[in-house]
């Protein structure tokens, strides 16, 4: 049976998602301050405990094998959310982002991140409805994505060559410096931007390519656009409680990028033979919600656990983002 969602239903969510932004911008922007650990983990307590208590409503109110693909989703999204973190650090970095300012820029990013997908979601669901082959073109590039990510996951993306970063420095008058957190500033009459827009500009391209492997892999544990959606809301909206609580630990994660390649290629796989019990062979084998969940978290698992144990034999071991591309970028010596 097709999971019939409400357009109450649908507006009380969207209300909660962006009553949560706000909140989040309220304290990102109106009280710009230094996230210590004990508030980053009390909020990441907090957004995981929001999408726990949303899911157990969810199964309750529309059945176990729902609840279960939005929990796959959930946790394949909030995987995928801690490479993004790779990247932001990559990029609070590379610009010397102060630390009172990262709760801006990070949630900017998210709600950009999430306006993004939001337009993913709905053209990737129209299409799946309307042309099943659409599993099979999925499939392929998550698969393609999941090669791309391993052979170059000792590589970090060269934010400075990233052509949407080198146009803005081109095309717009930055300043040298911050200006109190703002994106605009008058210098001599002249209105120029700072190099915090610079960032948000750097991070919404970021966004851009991170959307288009996470929706597919989303799409391969459940069609219904609904979940899709909440799965990636509520991923998104623990990321910058995530991003003040892990960015020390990040380095020691030295074989995510490796465990993220391999969950994308199962899904990619999932897809595919989805596409191929649909469209060409019935008897074509499929791989159930329950079994993607349970390899998703043993994956991540074993990932945690290895990474862990090879820092703690060799702390020189430091752990990379990955980057979908060949060149630019930064390699692993460097």
């Amino acid at each position: 049976m097709d999971l019939e969602i409400s357009g109450l239903t649908w507006t009380l969510t969207i209300a909660l998602v962006v009553g949560l932004l706000a909140f989040d911008l309220i304290l990102g922007v109106l009280r710009p301050h230094k996230v210590g650990f004990g508030e980053a983990i009390a909020w990441t307590i907090f957004y995981v405990g929001v999408a726990v208590a949303f899911g157990v409503w969810f199964t309750m109110a529309h059945g176990g094998d729902y609840g279960t693909e939005f929990f796959a989703g959930y946790i394949v999204e909030y995987s995928l959310s801690v490479d993004n973190l790779f990247v932001f650090v990559i990029i609070m970095t590379t610009f010397a982002v102060p630390e009172a300012y990262q709760q801006k820029v990070l949630t900017f990013g998210i709600v950009l991140a999430l306006a993004m997908r939001a337009v993913f979601i709905m053209a990737g669901a129209a299409l799946l409805a309307a042309f099943s082959f659409m599993f099979l073109l999925f499939g392929l590039l998550l698969l393609f994505t999941a090669f791309q990510l391993f052979r170059h996951r000792d590589e970090d993306p060269d934010i400075e060559n990233n052509g949407v970063v080198k146009a803005a420095r081109r095309l717009l008058p930055v300043t040298n410096e911050y200006v109190g957190g703002k994106l605009l500033t008058k210098i001599d009459g002249r209105t120029m931007v700072t190099p915090l827009l610079v960032v948000l500009i750097a991070i919404g391209s970021i966004d851009l390519l991170f959307a288009l492997d996470s929706i597919p892999a989303v799409f391969g544990v459940t069609e219904e656009a609904y979940i899709v959606f909440v799965a990636n809301a509520f991923a998104l909206m623990g990321l910058r409680a995530l991003f003040f609580l892990v960015k020390g630990l990040l380095d020691r994660l030295v074989y995510l990028s490796t465990g993220l390649a391999i969950i994308l290629g199962f899904i990619g796989v999932k897809l595919v033979l989805h596409w191929l019990h649909e469209d060409i062979w019935h008897d074509a084998p499929q791989i159930s919600t329950p079994v993607s969940l349970g390899v998703i978290v043993v994956v991540l698992t074993i990932v945690t656990v290895a990474s862990l144990i090879k820092t703690r034999q060799d702390p020189t071991a430091k752990a990379h983002a990955g980057t979908l591309l060949g060149e630019p970028a930064k390699k692993a010596d460097e």
